[in-house]
């Protein structure tokens, strides 16, 4: 089945202001030498697809630094590729008319050019809020012996490892897995089957839909399309069952960050079936560890001086850390730099940020100490 992508770059960002204040959700670094959009990405890639649209809202300039043209991702091609869709605003003074999208329906009426011009039979949309390495050949398969309207991609999560709110939506579906019904996650404990924001849907249903939702004012994809329609039109699901983690706080970023020191959910996510997460490439010197460096159980990117000691950290790349500092349970992002003597504790550092030497600064797992993009302490 051929299908173009479209990716939700902004439609998450309140959920995280801490880290979205200076970037789009899709911008935010994660694991040394990320960031989330390359999930979103690497899942169509991996999959055959090769034309993505890229819907933008604001403060997207750090994301088209890092997505360029498309080419670290194989997508710099002169017919498809990556399509930036920056929001639709008309030229007419109509504040209605003028406002920009705040939901994932909305975000589709203002691209619709793009997807009428989209020759393939379906569209695979993915927010920036997951991640997670799915085959998306198989589900699109089973979306086309379904024949189905849509397909949601649903995920099994711990809810001792993953924090759900309301906007997280709960499917119920039967032995064939057709979708019966489908509601906001309503405080279930233990492991819960949720929708995780990927979805495929066939490209003609998906213009009918939104040119209905645009005469009636609808604004939600799944309560004003999916939920309407349950049992009149085909809707499926398709199940993951990998490593899975949604960002919907700056805890959760931290939470899911942390999963990562454990070498079965490094495997399970970046390894899983010869499924590579691509990213930006960018050639740095290796990694100095001086003489009285210790470091254990870290994540470390290139390009960074170790003099000091750090456990159970993820480190970006150039990051410093002074002599005699201790760095713990933390993640410090590119070009950090810390001073000598310095005691970190479940800390996030955002880029270019400056330690002074002697500082101690301590968090908590449920409340990471978070210091914002160039600041000194």
């Amino acid at each position: 089945m051929r299908a173009a992508g479209i990716i939700f770059s902004n439609i998450h960002d309140a959920s995280i202001p801490e880290l979205t204040t200076r970037r789009t959700m899709g911008s935010i670094p994660f694991a040394g030498r990320y960031r989330l959009i390359d999930f979103a990405l690497s899942n169509m890639v991996n999959s055959g697809i090769t034309k993505v649209g890229l819907i933008t809202h604001d403060n997207y300039q750090s994301l088209l630094d890092h997505v360029g043209n498309g080419k670290d991702w194989d997508l710099a091609r002169r017919n498809g590729g990556i399509k930036i869709l920056p929001p639709f605003i008309t030229a007419y003074d109509n504040a209605v008319a003028n406002k920009v999208y705040t939901t994932r329906l909305e975000a589709l009426m203002g691209v619709m050019n793009f997807v009428d011009r989209c020759t393939e039979e379906a569209l695979v949309l993915s927010d920036c809020d997951v991640i997670c390495n799915v085959d998306l050949a198989v589900a699109m398969e089973q979306h086309r012996k379904n024949n189905a309207d849509v397909t949601l991609i649903t995920a099994t999560v711990d809810t001792d490892e993953q924090d759900l709110d309301r906007k997280v939506q709960v499917p119920t579906f039967d032995e064939n897995n057709r979708l019966i019904d489908i509601g906001a996650y309503e405080g279930q404990q233990g492991r819960v089957e949720i929708c995780s924001d990927i979805m495929i849907v066939r490209r003609t249903y998906l213009q009918r839909v939104v040119a209905d939702a645009i005469s009636r004012g609808y604004t939600s994809f799944h309560r004003d399309v999916i939920y309407r329609n349950l049992g009149r039109d085909r809707f499926f699901v398709a199940r993951y069952d990998g490593f899975f983690a949604r960002v919907n706080s700056i805890e959760s970023y931290f939470r899911c960050s942390m999963r990562l020191l454990d070498r079965k959910s490094r495997v399970n996510l970046f390894y899983r079936r010869n499924q590579p997460i691509f990213t930006k490439v960018r050639n740095s010197a290796p990694t100095r560890y001086l003489p009285d460096a210790k470091v254990k159980n870290s994540l470390i990117a290139d390009g960074c001086v170790i003099e000091g000691t750090v456990e159970n950290s993820i480190l970006f790349r150039g990051v410093h850390v002074g002599k005699g500092t201790v760095i713990r349970n933390s993640i410090l992002m590119q070009d950090t730099y810390t001073g000598e003597n310095v005691k970190l504790g479940c800390v996030i550092t955002d880029k270019n940020v400056v330690i002074k030497d002697d500082r101690e600064l301590c968090g908590h797992e449920t409340l990471p100490f978070y210091i914002g993009k160039g600041m000194t302490v």
